[in-house]
């Protein structure tokens, strides 16, 4: 498996900056935050005129672009992203799935949209990919297989965040075998406590909080799978200082785990 980090954890500092701290926590590469709102580290509005300064960072620092999060399931903003997933070299891009839990009619719209979206992705090449997330409408493995067993495109995949199936009431590591056919990302992060919010940022970072991450791991390489795993850790910024122990004992955690499994 790849680890990666997402450089939401950054987002005071510079795209320079969060690249060379995820290479220094010892990365194998990042998921650039294109979310508006909260950290544009990737401006969609302008992305040709970033895309060669990428490329020109990841070569320098060896890190590869693993993925993209967008979030927003607004078609102009993605099909940008999507654009420069296809030029940057980005295979994935990761959104929310929206609506609201326990909604039949908001459901069948999110299932609805995010099969637009995912034709859209195709044209591009890159594949979309949604998470169960808390208080929308796919939040848990049920609503999860719903949306899979709708959208057959191969441009679609589940971004499997064991944090907020942890807050649905589940256990990650036991219900992943259910989706794990369709799981072409993954988000993590810890979680003290069973939510709605996923703790301070330095609770989210690995083997602090009360997810069996180990247990999520010896899953995953008992699947098979071989993707990216990405550090999503997100709250209020974080200086370098507090970043980088967040990034790095991440990091080291989950690099033993994955190790330990032969799957490193």
């Amino acid at each position: 498996m790849k680890l990666g980090i997402n450089t939401v954890l950054f987002k005071q500092y510079t795209l320079r900056e969060a690249m060379a701290a995820a290479k220094r926590a010892g990365y194998d590469g990042v998921e650039l935050s294109a979310i508006e709102g909260m950290c544009e580290h990737l401006l969609l509005d302008a992305w040709q005129d970033q895309a060669e300064d990428i490329h020109t960072m990841a070569q320098e620092f060896g890190l590869e672009l693993l993925s993209m999060e967008v979030a927003s399931l607004d078609e102009t903003r993605l099909a940008k992203a999507f654009a420069a997933a296809q030029a940057i070299g980005i295979p994935i891009v990761n959104v929310g799935p929206g609506g609201a839990s326990d909604d039949a009619e908001s459901l069948r719209l999110s299932i609805e949209t995010l099969t637009e979206r995912a034709r859209c992705a195709a044209a591009y090449g890159v594949i979309l990919c949604t998470k169960a997330h808390v208080g929308a409408a796919i939040y848990n493995t049920s609503t999860t297989l719903r949306a899979m067993e709708a959208i057959s495109d191969a441009s679609f995949g589940i971004d499997m965040d064991p944090s907020h199936i942890h807050r649905a009431g589940e256990a990650p590591e036991r219900v992943l075998q259910a989706v794990i056919s369709r799981v072409r990302h993954v988000h993590i992060r810890d979680c003290k406590g069973p939510g709605p919010a996923p703790g301070a940022p330095e609770l989210q970072a690995c083997g602090r909080g009360d997810i069996d991450l180990y247990g999520y791991f010896e899953a995953l390489a008992a699947a098979g799978y071989r993707g990216p795993v990405c550090l999503e850790v997100i709250g209020p910024e974080q200086d370098m200082t507090d970043a980088m122990a967040i990034a790095a004992e991440s990091y080291g955690y989950m690099n033993a785990c994955l190790k330990r499994l032969g799957a490193r």
